[in-house]
């Protein structure tokens, strides 16, 4: 680390070691002028001389063998940045000559010399000059155009004998502008009657800036067509009028006229005005000894829409064909594939930017396939025209190219002549298959749907529960139904083969028959589609025995009933205090423990009580 250290000092100690030695060297093979002092960017004479040529560095022998080597003064003279000389009375004049060289000089001061003339170039080839000192000289007039290209911050005009004439008139402008720190001087000049007055309480007529005008604010033409233009100054001195047009590329012409005595006329003449100048501020300067005025006029060229550039697609964050278009006013862009309009598309999409009258971007294509290969025609159009231009865009081969004969061979691939080999063709999938496949998937769900429906409303069962091959009953020992009198659910393999509409009691099979109105929200007697039912009227009872009066359980009966019909309705009244099910009896049949024959079958009325409550699940 230290080692590192010292060998970066070492090395800018040699640096500037070397450097010293080459500027001593430098002075010494320059001629510093006589009562001056020279350094690499100074010159300073501050002693009195006689001399009356302005200071400048000469070269001279540098000793070496050949007796013909010297420095290129010019490169010496670029690096100086400031020049004092004071107490120079033979300097009079100041030459564009004597100041060329010095291309990079900021400071200039002449103070206490005899300076009495400065051409009006002289300072043409100092652009950088920001401090001017010319106070304590013998300049009775000065001219504003010598600082016109300068940006000074500082102009120092003290202690000179001004004549006050239209020639200074700028000058008391600029003090009252605030320019160059003039405010802050006590300038004076002589007047006509020698006396020494205020620069500033001058007062001179018919001497002021010029005052131009144009004949067009904006002018607009199209390509290949003329135009004229015309500029006026005037004022008092009469200006001198020109339009400046030095980087323009239309063929122009200028033609002064001379209206008044007091109006400067000009006419530019714009012939087969191309689209190069397209946004060319014509300038016209009107001048004379007090200052400078001007006026510009925008010049507008509409013209037809041109390709500049198209190029082949490049990857980069995506597939780019880069473009660029220009055309006044701008124009719309839209694009073709293989002839087609191009519709833009998350994949495919366009995007631009607009610098002035030229359009440039990139089509941009999102991970390309061989769909996307063919010709891409860009359009451009504008109210003069259109234009348009082909590039050829290949993101991907064909995985199977087309063949009409089914095979391709090597020679399409621009290789050697082999036989043809034959290209299987990768089979498409098997669409018609997987429709089958879909179409049983969606019938099955149907019909798992409908036997649902068809379950949940007509697979009810009936009151016994007695859909089904073999329904078993058993019921409670208190039931007064006969069918209590059964083998309490015990189920022999003979009861396997009892029909669909016979209940197993023990070992007997009963014929049963639905109530088809059991399921019915009522039982109405008065419609044609149901069966009679026999009215019964009520036993008498006495008040508060709940039995008829009778005091003890008894059944009903009509003597003028049959006595089938009497059996059925007292079966039906004990369920009705028993809590059980009723049945009517059809068909006479001996049951187990039954004394009399019962009718064959059993028409049930009402078992819902009966089962709910749990006496005899199946």
């Amino acid at each position: 680390m230290d080692v590192s250290l010292c060998l970066t000092k070492c090395t800018f100690w040699r640096v500037f070691l070397l450097w010293s030695i080459w500027g001593d060297y430098l002075l010494s093979v320059l001629a510093c002028p006589a009562n001056c002092l020279c350094s690499k960017t100074d010159i300073n004479c501050k002693k009195p001389d006689d001399g009356n040529l302005f200071p400048l560095l000469e070269g001279q022998d540098s000793g070496s063998s050949n007796g013909n080597t010297s420095i290129n003064i010019t490169d010496i003279s670029r690096n100086i940045t400031s020049i004092h000389i004071e107490n120079w009375k033979n300097l009079q004049t100041l030459n564009a000559v004597d100041m060329e060289l010095y291309t990079g000089l900021q400071r200039l001061t002449i103070r206490n010399s005899g300076l009495r003339n400065i051409q009006p170039r002289a300072f043409a080839k100092n652009p950088h000059l920001r401090y001017i000192d010319l106070s304590g000289n013998r300049l009775t007039t000065l001219s504003w155009q010598l600082f016109q290209t300068l940006r000074l911050f500082d102009l120092r005009l003290e202690r000179n004998p001004f004549n006050c004439s239209c020639d200074i008139r700028w000058i008391q402008l600029w003090q009252e502008k605030g320019e160059a720190n003039l405010q802050s001087q006590q300038l004076h000049c002589m007047n006509l009657d020698t006396a020494v007055i205020l620069l500033r309480n001058m007062n001179i007529t018919q001497c002021d800036l010029p005052e131009i005008s144009v004949s067009h604010v904006n002018l607009t033409v199209r390509e290949g067509e003329n135009a004229v233009i015309t500029c006026n100054g005037s004022g008092s001195p009469l200006p001198d009028v020109d339009w400046t047009v030095a980087d323009l590329h239309s063929i122009n012409t200028h033609q002064t006229n001379l209206n008044w005595t007091n109006v400067h006329a000009i006419n530019l003449t714009l012939v087969n005005v191309t689209s190069e100048d397209n946004g060319f501020l014509l300038t016209c300067i009107a001048e004379n000894v007090v200052g400078m005025s001007n006026a510009s006029v925008l010049l507008t060229v509409y013209y037809p829409p041109r390709i500049l550039t198209l190029e082949e697609p490049v990857l980069h964050l995506e597939h780019c064909i880069a473009f660029a278009v220009h055309g006044n006013p701008a124009p719309t862009l839209h694009w073709l594939h293989n002839g087609q309009v191009l519709r833009e598309t998350e994949i495919i999409h366009m995007e631009f930017y607009q610098q002035g009258e030229v359009s440039e971007g990139c089509l941009l294509f999102n991970k390309p396939t061989h769909y996307n290969n063919g010709n891409y025609t860009i359009v451009a159009t504008n109210q003069l025209g259109s234009a348009n231009q082909t590039i050829k865009g290949h993101f991907l081969e064909k995985p199977f190219p087309e063949s009409t004969d089914n095979f391709v061979s090597i020679g399409d691939y621009e290789v050697s002549p082999t036989p043809p080999i034959t290209v299987t063709h990768k089979p498409e999938e098997d669409t018609f298959g997987v429709s089958i496949a879909v179409g049983l998937a969606a019938f099955a769900c149907v019909l798992l749907v409908v036997l649902f429906i068809m379950i949940n409303k007509y697979g009810r069962r009936s009151k016994f529960g007695m859909k089904g091959p073999v329904a078993v009953i058993s019921g409670e020992e208190d039931s007064a139904s006969p069918l209590h009198h059964i083998n309490h659910g015990i189920t022999t393999p003979s009861s396997l083969d009892a029909g669909p509409d016979t209940v197993v009691i023990g070992m007997t099979r009963i014929p049963v028959i639905e109530n088809p109105q059991y399921f019915r929200q009522g039982h109405n007697c008065h419609k044609p589609d149901t069966c009679e039912c026999p009215s019964r009227l009520e036993p008498p009872r006495a008040p508060g025995d709940g039995l008829g009066g009778r005091g003890k359980e008894e059944l009903w009966e009509d003597a003028n009933l049959p006595p089938a019909l009497n059996l059925l309705l007292k079966e039906k009244d004990l369920l009705l205090h028993r809590g059980g099910f009723r049945e009517i009896m059809l068909n006479p049949i001996s049951l187990p423990g039954h004394s009399k024959p019962l009718n064959q079958g059993i028409y049930v009325e009402d078992v819902s009580v009966y089962f709910s409550k749990g006496r005899h699940g199946f």
